[in-house]
């Protein structure tokens, strides 16, 4: 199945879906929402534990959470 790489639904507050994985690297003829899914999920990747905490507080105040998709 075929799964968007960001979904929106609104219940009694609006919530975003990043769906993972996302792209690794940009490639010439990538949407905005393309681009836009593989920098959101390379911010989800972050190596650094500091740069982590802020994503995760970001992602808190905004409603963004991620899920993780498997074939």
């Amino acid at each position: 199945m075929n799964k968007p790489s960001i979904e929106y639904q609104k219940m009694m507050t609006e919530i975003v879906y990043v769906n993972l994985p996302g792209p690794d690297e940009p490639n010439p003829g990538m949407t905005g929402g393309e681009l836009l899914h593989g920098f959101l999920a390379e911010l989800h990747r972050a190596p650094n534990d500091d740069t982590k905490a802020f994503v995760n507080a970001l992602c808190g105040k905004w409603n963004v959470r991620y899920r993780e998709y498997k074939d």
